[in-house]
């Protein structure tokens, strides 16, 4: 799989110049990082429903979109997927594959606050 997000990545990079008009990426990639969050956050929320709802088949399908736009987000942000991929192979040596590491062991960062990435317009009812 990482050879795949690879040639996604690489492929992001090869289009990020392009005309916004002809290509999805170069779009988004335009559009910002607000956009790109709120594509990624998307993604996820499909996800999860797909698979509360017991459809494998969509869970698939929204976890390669899923992919796509988070890759799309590390080339805005200036990250490679080895970056990526020697993370979870430092968590793996200090806790094992399949644990999640604790917050306050992660690099002695700060835990951050989630903020809006956008400003939301409050609709009055009528």
């Amino acid at each position: 799989m990482t050879d795949s997000v690879a040639r996604l990545y690489d492929a992001v990079i090869a289009v990020r110049g392009s005309d916004p008009a002809k290509s999805r990426t170069a779009r988004l990639l335009r559009a910002g990082p607000a956009k790109m969050a709120k594509k990624l956050a998307e993604e996820a929320v499909e996800v999860v429903i797909d698979a509360m709802h017991g459809q494998p088949e969509a869970v698939v399908k929204e976890s390669a979109d899923l992919l796509y736009n988070l890759v799309v987000l590390w080339v805005h942000a200036g990250v490679r997927p080895d970056e990526v991929w020697a993370e979870m192979r430092r968590r793996e040596l200090m806790f094992g594959i399949a644990e999640k590491v604790p917050k306050d062991l992660v690099g002695g960062t700060a835990r951050r606050k989630v903020v809006a990435l956008e400003p939301r317009r409050i609709r009055k009812r009528r």
